[in-house]
């Protein structure tokens, strides 16, 4: 790892192992908002697989697909793509050619990742393809499993999973325990890879990037360039600072229950008897049974909305969701991810059914929690924004739209980097939503 940490010092980072917390990035000099900590391309990646939509192999993008013609599992938009790619899966297409047509249909994404780690491994090997500092196997290897915190049934499963990937490779250097092992790495430490709206494109393992710990207040965050992973400061980062921890009261009022009168906005610790929460403002207590009732309501209501949903019943779902919403109106905290949550669900079928006045406001019921949840610099609370002033824009809200766009700006230019093609769109609808209200000002002035 001497070459990691040589590497590292270089961006302003050193590996460390901390107590209870294990290997960690910590930094060795000031990281500002907007500032990139760390960036890495992926180790090995792959697109996510849909049964109605197919993806480049090597750009992710939905564009010009042609199917590899020997194994008729890889999809490329065009030879660029497919040049770059060509030494992996000149190995991989032959490895994949041996399944039969059924055994092509079980290649999910994790099985397809698993053969492109192991091929990648035998290429570097060979010096076919360069390592570096940030780039080579013995980093996969140095990554946490859990292996005895997996049930037996997961381990059943990834025994299977790892003798399909076995019989693919044909390889007499690997076992199915370590197979399994990777699967399990997999698990703990692949990503989902996204594009600028954080829609998911694909899963990658970045092995250096793995090491960063998670927090509940985050000072940075992840974000990805097309398939590079760039991890940015959304706040003032010190020397020798990693992540910070969540709190009790945090926990209770996001997570918790709320307090039985409406007036009070306390959150609710359970009480030393068991029977009841305190409310932690007023010294309410509530009983114990009426929230389990309520709770009980909100699970059965939740069932019958996701199969009407699965159905494609919109309305109803929509309106089953909007009866939880009550319900926990009730039962949990006006800040309640729980809550809110159960809006993000109405607020998307609201948008696939385009109503667009009623998905406004409940985009809007949702932004002070984005606000409480997340920190004053987070991709999802500028996304929100972003929604936010699309839906205001298209319903004529102009001046509002300007207003919403422009608190998105503010958050995403931190968050995504200001010269990315995204950011230069929403720089170009900003001044459009400028040119449209100027106009609209000189008409009413005439």
């Amino acid at each position: 790892m001497e070459e990691l940490q040589s590497a590292l010092k270089g961006n302003g980072l050193t590996l460390s192992n901390l107590p209870e917390k294990g290997r960690c990035l910590l930094t060795t000099r000031d990281f500002h908002p907007g500032e990139v900590i760390i960036s890495q391309e992926p180790y090995v990646c792959v697109p996510n697989k849909s049964p109605v939509e197919s993806r480049c192999d090597g750009c992710f993008t939905t564009s010009n697909l042609k199917k590899c013609s020997g194994c008729h599992v890889v999809w490329y938009c065009g030879s660029t793509c497919q040049k770059l790619d060509w030494k992996l899966h000149r190995l991989e297409c032959e490895a994949l050619s041996r399944l039969d047509k059924d055994r092509r249909k079980c290649v999910t994404p994790s099985i397809h990742l698993m053969v492109k780690l192991y091929l990648r491994r035998k290429l570097q090997s060979e010096k076919v393809i360069p390592t570096t500092a940030t780039d080579n196997y013995n980093l996969v290897e140095a990554l946490v499993s859990h292996m005895p915190d997996i049930d037996e049934k997961q381990l059943v499963l990834y025994a299977q999973m790892a003798n399909l990937v076995n019989f693919i490779l044909q390889q007499p250097d690997i076992n199915i325990k370590e197979i399994a092992e990777n699967f399990s790495k997999f698990a703990c430490n692949a990503h989902t890879i996204c594009d600028s709206e954080l829609i998911p494109l694909g899963t990658g393992l970045y092995p250096v990037i793995s090491i960063i710990n998670h927090s509940c207040l985050p000072n940075s965050v992840l974000v990805f360039e097309g398939r590079l992973a760039v991890i940015r400061a959304v706040q003032h980062i010190p020397q020798g600072a990693e992540g910070q921890s969540d709190d009790i009261l945090e926990s209770a009022v996001l997570e918790g229950y709320r307090c039985k009168d409406e007036g009070c906005n306390g959150f609710l610790l359970r009480s030393s008897d068991d029977k009841g929460f305190i409310c932690q403002q007023c010294g309410r207590v509530r009983d114990k049974e009426e929230i389990r009732k309520i709770a009980s309501e909100v699970k059965s209501m939740s069932e019958k909305a996701l199969m009407s949903l699965s159905s494609g019943n919109q309305l109803e779902a929509v309106s089953m969701y909007q009866t939880i919403e009550k319900l926990q109106g009730k039962l949990c905290h006006p800040f309640s991810i729980s809550l809110m949550q159960t809006r993000e669900k109405v607020l998307k079928i609201l948008l696939e059914l385009q109503n667009w006045r009623e998905a406004l406001a409940y985009c809007k019921l949702t932004i002070p929690v984005y606000q409480r949840v997340y920190p004053g610099f987070h991709p999802l609370l500028g996304l929100q924004y972003y929604t936010c002033g699309k839906l205001e824009w298209f319903l004529g809200d102009t001046e509002d739209a300007i207003k919403s766009v422009t608190k998105a700006m503010d958050i995403l230019r931190i968050t995504h980097g200001t010269n990315t093609p995204f950011m230069r769109d929403l720089l170009m609808k900003l001044e459009e939503a400028h040119a449209e209200a100027s106009h609209k000002l000189s008409c009413k002035d005439e």
